[in-house]
């Protein structure tokens, strides 16, 4: 009789419809519990390889879509939940079945995922009710808006993906979850234009949700913007423009002016512009400052000339153009020989970074003729009297700059005594400084200059063969930004986004590979030599500092080279780091004719 009656309950058709109506709200419980336990484990676990995220993405969107579709029947617009249901559902099969997703490939499909989603929000706030468009306009806005991040941020989204969409499953699947529990129960059919207190509270939740996801988007948005379009462009002004009848004499100071921007207290300094060489002895006219101190010692003053650091590779990147022209490199160091102990520097913009270029980035000679002749235009500026006795010091492209100063400085120009030269983190081995960062974000970006400014001042290169086609407009943006500030971080932003080295993988080898070894230091530094190195460098790689220094010592060069454990590119040159004082009492043991250690 009991299974008579059972059989009869569930024959009937009233059962019949409770238990197809139940079996949608059974899996979307099952659904969402599953994907908030997911989504909490992905998003404690940001570290998760590239295999894990393809599987935990399409599922995430595959149980998206199939949510979406199983409550179709209860929305108000069941054919546009059914749509965004089938593209959820599908863009996760797509990402599973895919063959070998990359990084690029995930990127896409959750950036295509995240518009779908917004997009089907904003016709809802076209179709929808008054009273539900602005929610749902905001969060349509707010899923165009986070698909647009993650499309422009492709390998970012690696990093965030499980926290991201970790989030967002935990948040949905939690959505769904409770959704199902509250339709087991349901209470007498409402009017759907009739108000209740449970229908404003869900209302009023979903908006409050809705403004903070916009609120964000634009947020990202804004700063994706702001961080893309770096910093505006600088335009030198008159005072960098030469006269029309230079003299072909280099090292000739053409004009001078006073300058007070980023000037250390103590100290006054000017900007200079002067006249020097490019190869084969073509004429050219660079701009650089001088530094010196308020209070100058009677007598002559010692020199010492800077070669900076990588600043960009076009006019308006220049030192003297920068609010702090004297933070370059050893800038702490500098402050205290010429304050403290009376010393004047000079340092050089290079051609190409304040006057006309182009800029020769990484070309040793020419760095090495900007410098020396920045040096002995200094010597032609009032009311300064300068010694004969010079130390060149530099720090990364400086720190090859000033090799090369030392090398070629005592044929080049004689009346300067170079007592001695300190190369800081130095770009030594051009071959091995291409190849070992190739795939760093910093990398890419010396990768870009190099590519940028030697098509210009190398035109027998085909620079279009060696760059990697996909990257050309890239490296044409990354060629226009200086390497300070804004437009640092726009350089390193942009960089950091692509899946691969700017050179293609023949481009290290030929002519270009003989430009690189050419321009890589080599010949003998008859100046005390001081190479340091940080140990955490992540640019110029430690191993290939220690080989160039091996290499030097075996070829007869006496170098002293101090190793600093810890300290990477930058924080090697800070004002706190231990470097500091002993680039001061080395510079002023080389003035006072001390003899010179060497680790050789």
């Amino acid at each position: 009789m009991v299974r008579d009656t059972i059989g009869g309950m569930i024959d009937s058709a009233s059962a019949r419809r409770r238990l197809v109506r139940l079996l949608p709200t059974w899996v979307l419980l099952v659904l969402g519990v599953g994907m908030a336990v997911v989504g909490a484990f992905v998003a404690t676990r940001p570290d998760l390889s590239i295999t894990v995220l393809v599987v935990v993405v399409g599922g995430g969107f595959a149980a998206a879509g199939l949510a979406r579709l199983l409550s179709a029947a209860q929305e108000r617009r069941p054919w546009l939940e059914r749509s965004l249901g089938g593209a959820l559902l599908g863009l996760g099969v797509v990402a599973v079945a895919w063959p070998g997703t990359t990084v690029q490939v995930l990127a896409r499909l959750i950036g295509i995922g995240l518009l779908l989603s917004g997009v089907g929000h904003l016709v809802a706030a076209v179709r929808g009710r008054t009273e539900e468009r602005l929610t749902s306009a905001m969060g349509g806005l707010a899923g165009v808006g986070f698909g647009m991040v993650v499309l422009g941020w492709p390998r970012l989204t690696l990093f965030l993906t499980g926290i991201v969409f970790g989030a967002w499953l935990v948040f949905f699947g939690l959505q769904q979850a409770i959704a199902a529990i509250l339709g087991w129960r349901r209470p007498p059919p409402v009017p759907a234009d009739q108000p209740t207190p449970r229908r404003r509270w869900r209302r009023r939740l979903r908006a409050v949700g809705a403004g903070a996801a916009l609120v964000v988007a634009v947020g990202l948005l804004a700063g994706s913007v702001w961080v893309r379009a770096g910093a505006p462009a600088i335009v030198p002004d008159a005072f960098y423009t030469p006269p029309t009848d230079l003299p072909a004499t280099p090292g000739q100071l053409l004009r001078s002016q006073p300058l007070a921007t980023g000037v250390p207290q103590g100290a006054q300094a000017w900007r200079i512009l002067y006249t020097t060489t490019m190869r084969d002895g073509v004429p050219a006219v660079a701009s650089g400052t001088v530094l010196a101190p308020l209070r100058r010692p009677a007598g002559l003053l010692p020199v010492l000339s800077v070669a900076h650091g990588t600043t960009g590779i076009v006019p308006g990147c220049a030192p003297s153009l920068a609010p702090a022209p004297f933070a370059d490199g050893a800038g702490t160091a500098l402050k205290q020989l010429v304050v403290e102990h009376g010393w004047v520097g000079v340092i050089s913009d290079y051609v190409g970074l304040g006057t006309a270029g182009p800029h020769a980035y990484l070309v040793g000679e020419a760095a090495a003729r900007n410098v020396l002749d920045a040096t002995r235009a200094a010597r032609q500026l009032r009311p300064l009297r300068l010694d004969r006795r010079t130390v060149v010091w530099g720090h990364s492209q400086g720190g090859h700059g000033a090799i090369w100063a030392g090398s070629i400085g005592p044929g080049y120009a004689p009346e300067l005594d170079i007592v001695g030269v300190a190369a800081l983190a130095p770009a030594t081995d051009l071959v091995e400084l291409a190849t070992g960062v190739k795939n760093t974000t910093f990398g890419r970006v010396v990768s870009a200059y190099l590519a940028h400014s030697w098509a210009a001042y190398y035109p027998q290169l085909d620079m279009n063969r060696l760059v990697d086609r996909r990257y050309r407009r890239t490296v044409s943006r990354i060629g226009q930004r200086c390497f300070s500030g804004r437009d640092a971080l726009a350089a390193a932003a942009i960089t950091s986004q692509l899946f691969g080295p700017i050179f293609t993988a023949s481009a290290l080898t030929g002519s270009f590979a003989d430009l690189l070894r050419a321009n890589s230091p080599h010949e003998l530094v008859a100046a005390p030599l001081l190479v340091a190195q940080g140990d955490a460098d992540p640019l110029v790689l430690p191993t290939m500092q220690r080989q160039w220094v091996a290499a030097r010592c075996a070829a007869g060069q006496q170098l002293d080279f101090r190793s600093y454990p810890g300290l990477d590119h930058l924080s090697l040159v800070a004002a706190d780091s231990p470097l500091t004082p002993a680039l001061v009492a080395w510079a002023q043991a080389r003035l006072a004719g001390n003899p010179a250690p060497t680790t050789c």
